[in-house]
């Protein structure tokens, strides 16, 4: 299949699963995955001249307790399909894939961005509380302080809530209160667009 055609296919797809995306250059295209955890997955598949490239923003590089952060996140690659955990050169973390251009099916495309979702939402709580507690922590306090909404932390309730019996007030050097590890650093979640393209 063409890479014109390859790109009709997949956007036909995108339009027929109902998904929110944007197409801001040739066979390129921006999708977002509504989650629970992490509120939006923002996905970009590529296409490539022998393959459809896949790139999704998971969370940036950990503050602390690195070693158990990429434990987690390689513990589940082998277990994934279509994508798996990668980093990109500031140790910022990333879902990343290819697949074959005959791949671009209606069923493909569902199974492929299902999987994205789900490994995306299904694991961001626990990546965050592992790699960024401390800031968590502090974020709390800084908003419960001032009375702001603590609705998007109540994930971390159990560590993070000093009100909260067998919670842990202790908190270790990290980034700055308001800083969102979820959040892509970059305005352009496909930034590096070497790696989903080919």
């Amino acid at each position: 299949m063409s890479e014109p055609a390859t790109a009709s296919a997949i956007e036909a797809a995108l339009i027929e699963l109902g998904l929110s995306f944007e197409n801001p250059r040739p066979g390129a295209y921006l999708v977002r995955l509504e989650g629970q955890h992490k509120l939006a997955t923002m996905t970009w598949l590529v296409v490539g001249e022998h393959s459809l490239g896949v790139e999704s923003f998971f969370c940036r590089q950990p503050d602390e307790n690195h070693e158990a952060f990429y434990r987690f996140l390689l513990e589940r690659n082998g277990r994934m399909y279509g994508v798996h955990f990668t980093l990109d050169p500031v140790g910022d973390v990333y879902l990343t894939g290819r697949l074959p251009l005959s791949a671009v099916a209606v069923a493909d495309i569902d199974r492929l961005l299902g999987c994205v979702l789900a490994y995306s939402d299904d694991n961001f709580d626990t990546a965050l509380e592992l790699g960024f507690a401390s800031a968590i922590r502090r974020e709390w306090a800084w908003r419960a302080k001032r009375g702001e909404s603590l609705a998007n932390l109540r994930a971390f309730a159990r560590f993070a809530d000093p009100d909260r019996p067998g919670s842990d007030p202790d908190s270790d050097p990290g980034s700055d209160p308001g800083s969102d590890p979820g959040s892509d650093p970059g305005s352009d979640p496909g930034r590096d667009e070497s790696a989903t393209s080919t």
